[in-house]
């Protein structure tokens, strides 16, 4: 592994957070074996709309809906085909392993067809992240790419670190790497959702996404400051947070169903 270790603390908070998303997780999972295959089809929609409307897809849930169903919908070519490529690679999470580059690979590529020059590539320019027209982010120069990202995953592979916070941990890292030359928002949450459906299959159908939708503002400004901390202990808190929220809207909505 060469000692690569990503920069996160274990913090009461945090232990206190798995502890209470471990609950609901049992409490959602309950249900989540009987839901039906409408609602984890409506959690995928979700899921789908709200990764996309964070990266400026102008798409509504409604229009998602007919895309899956086959349907037309009038909207902006590059929308529809991230959807569509969207739902093709969600469905192919089952077949993916969270720690093989291939498998980011082919994800990216299944994510990205048609949409930016080499799907599927790493990519081979420095690139910055930009908010109002302002740095945020310089990613790693190009050259470090293909070291940073097997240890990355080496760490992944091998870590005895609880799925919810090694998950985030990863989240993180790959924003923090930035990959690929577009795309890394979307694969970054998409890989999270693997990791923790290769744990708890339950978490497949979890539209957490819809979450960081809502608070985009705090998602981006907490990379931000872990950036600058260079920690991600904040990011983990974070997303233990959305968890927790995406399950108990979940809890709520399989009650009504």
């Amino acid at each position: 592994m060469a000692g690569y270790q990503p920069p996160y603390s274990i913090t009461p908070q945090i232990l206190n957070r798995v502890v209470d998303v471990g609950e609901l997780l049992g409490r959602w999972a309950a249900h989540a074996e009987q839901s039906s295959v409408l609602l984890r089809k409506e959690n995928r929609i979700r899921t789908i709309q709200a990764s996309l409307a964070i990266e400026h897809n102008s798409l509504s849930t409604p229009q998602v809906t007919a895309i899956m169903e086959g349907k037309r919908v009038l909207a902006p070519q590059k929308d529809i085909q991230e959807v569509r490529n969207a739902i093709l690679t969600y469905e192919q999470l089952p077949a993916l392993k969270s720690h093989r580059l291939e498998d980011v690979l082919k994800a990216h590529q299944t994510l990205m067809l048609g949409l930016v020059d080499a799907p599927g590539h790493l990519r081979s320019g420095n690139v910055g992240v930009y908010r109002d027209n302002r740095l945020i982010h310089m990613a790693p120069p190009a050259g470090q790419l293909p070291r940073l990202i097997s240890d990355l995953l080496n760490w992944l592979k091998e870590t005895d670190i609880h799925p919810l916070i090694a998950s985030s941990i990863f989240h993180y890292e790959f924003e923090f790497i930035h990959p690929f030359a577009d795309g890394n928002g979307r694969m970054g949450r998409l890989w999270q959702t693997l990791i923790l459906s290769q744990w708890r299959s339950e978490f497949a159908w979890l539209p957490v996404e819809t979450l960081i939708h809502n608070q985009q503002q705090d998602y981006y400004r907490i990379l931000g400051e872990c950036d600058r901390a260079s920690d991600c202990t904040a990011f983990i808190s974070f997303m233990l947070d959305k968890l927790a929220e995406a399950l108990r809207e979940g809890i709520e909505t399989q009650s009504s169903h």
